[in-house]
């Protein structure tokens, strides 16, 4: 395994940004929404007890990030999800789960052959004689 850095290919203060914007419940609920497909702030807006500008400042969250675009058709204004954000905070934390799987199985391996080796018996305390 090559040795960690942690800013060997990714942006700090793009993943900071990235996982700022997802930490929040009601931005997370909307992307989820959008993995259906594209959708207006007013559709995307419905299912929360919120008003359309309080989703639109979610939005505008999820744009700064580049987690999601806002197109234009006609009148229409969809909001479609982006990948490319959401694929670097994958693979950086996919580092993170090999590390975790090596020492895993490393522990695992240990435990095996702890499991494997002859059982010995507690040795017997000897009484301390008094001088």
């Amino acid at each position: 395994m090559q040795p960690f850095s942690y800013t060997q290919s990714f942006s700090p203060a793009r993943l900071d940004a990235t996982f700022g914007a997802l930490a929040d419940p009601t931005r997370r609920a909307i992307l989820a929404r959008l993995m259906v497909g594209e959708a207006t702030v007013l559709e995307l807006a419905l299912p929360f007890a919120m008003t359309q500008p309080a989703i639109s400042k979610h939005i505008k969250v999820l744009e700064k990030v580049g987690l999601v675009t806002r197109g234009r058709d006609a009148q229409r204004r969809p909001v479609r999800l982006e990948a490319q954000p959401m694929r670097e905070a994958t693979e950086w934390l996919e580092r993170y789960r090999k590390h975790w799987e090596a020492n895993f199985g490393r522990l695992d391996g240990l435990l095996q052959e702890m499991e494997a080796a002859p059982e010995r018996k507690p040795r017997k305390k000897m009484p301390r004689r008094k001088p």
